[in-house]
């Protein structure tokens, strides 16, 4: 089968086009600046990247635009749209209502609409690329895979708030976690690395990119997740400030006459290691090379992030009451040496030790902690993509 994967946001949608057989990617691409001028950026499988400039007032037009390519005459990979067999769509939040990936019907896209209060900035975006396809390509099935499914086995005492009963029964508050389609894609693969049944391991996810999370996966299910009812709470993060006091909000709204909206542009688009950093920058790269050049706020902005997902591992061993293995991954964890570094130093506890030349390696599927480490520290690409396109087979 061939499966269009969809990430559809408010301006943007990227895709790939996956052959469940060989897993291979038969093209993939990215359409920007939907709404405004729009650009497409298409890939085929051995062929050149080509970008071209594309009006593209909808995400219909954009769909569209994706199908023209796929199906062209000398850059296309597949001969026409019947040779797409299913498309499975990228919803970030499913509130209590999804635990598992669901073949998309109009009962299921109300549910989804339903849950667009919890996630105001993606689920509209992704309704808009489920309806576009559904429009352009009739008949064909539709799969929802939703970021917060995988976190639906939480217990209830890792995912309540210390607030009044009444806002979960009214509202839903609660912690929800996001990642989940990598945290689960990750965590089973490192069951196959070490050898040991998925249902019989306990292992720390650190999804560690822009945005970044940590997951306890005990056994198969996911019993904790850092980031909550939305994607602000847990690690420091790129530009997003992760756990604070929930009464500095008040304090600065005094300080600097802000108001709500105000408020939550600073918590998460102004705060993180940008803001820790003075406005440096977001990257982790830019960061890493003005420490290593003497920049000491630099230098403290990657503390203060591996300090936090230091904690978090600790506090997630606990609740596993133990730990067999600690993964990394997503752009920062999968690529950078120093934070892996910075982050273990503080493991010393749990038995880790670490091969600093296999550390050294970017990118790679690898364990990187020694024969003698107590616990497996490893090193696993995500795919988020292949996940959507695996959870999509298996149901339709």
């Amino acid at each position: 089968m061939n499966i269009l994967v969809i990430n559809c946001g408010s301006s943007s949608l990227k895709f790939q086009l996956i052959n469940s057989e060989s897993e291979g990617v038969l093209a993939k691409g990215l359409c920007e600046r939907i709404g405004i001028d729009g650009k497409l950026t298409y890939q085929p499988e051995g062929g050149e990247k080509t970008t071209s400039d594309k009006a593209m007032p909808t995400h219909t037009e954009a769909i569209q635009f994706v199908i023209d390519a796929l199906t062209d005459e000398k850059t296309g990979v597949v001969k026409s749209l019947d040779e797409i067999n299913a498309v499975g769509h990228r919803v970030v939040h499913g509130g209590e209502k999804f635990a598992s990936s669901v073949v998309i019907d109009d009962e299921v896209l109300k549910a989804i609409e339903e849950c667009n209060d919890l996630a105001p900035l993606h689920n509209p975006a992704n309704l808009i690329g489920i309806n576009a396809c559904r429009e352009l390509m009739p008949g064909v099935p539709m799969v929802a895979v939703f970021d917060t499914a995988f976190h639906q086995t939480m217990p209830s005492k890792a995912y309540m708030y210390g607030l009044p009963y009444e806002y979960y029964e009214k509202y839903k508050v609660r912690r929800y976690g996001f990642h989940g389609t990598s945290h689960s894609f990750v965590s089973k693969r490192v069951a196959e690395l070490v050898g040991k049944a998925y249902d019989e391991t306990k292992t720390i996810v650190c999804h560690l990119g822009n945005g970044a999370s940590i997951c306890a996966v005990e056994n198969g299910k996911s019993v904790d997740t850092s980031m909550g009812l939305t994607p602000l709470e847990g690690l420091v993060m790129g530009t997003r400030s992760g756990d604070i006091d929930p009464a500095i909000m008040e304090f600065l709204a005094k300080k600097e006459n802000l108001d709500i909206a105000g408020l939550m542009n600073v918590l998460n688009k102004k705060s993180g290691v940008y803001g820790l950093s003075n406005n440096l920058s977001s990257d982790f790269r830019d960061l890493s090379e003005a420490a290593a050049d003497g920049n000491e706020i630099a230098e403290l902005a990657l503390d203060v992030f591996a300090y936090r997902v230091a904690k978090y591992v600790g506090s997630y061993t606990a609740a596993m009451n133990g730990v067999d293995n600690i993964v990394f991954t997503a752009g920062i964890g999968e690529n950078s040496a120093i934070v892996r570094t910075m982050v273990c130093k503080y493991l010393g506890y749990l038995g880790i030790e670490i091969d600093e030349e296999l550390n050294g390696k970017r990118g790679q599927e690898i364990i990187i902690s020694t024969p003698e480490s107590k616990v497996k520290v490893l090193v696993v690409p995500t795919n988020e993509e292949l996940a959507i396109a695996r959870e999509t087979v298996a149901l339709v």
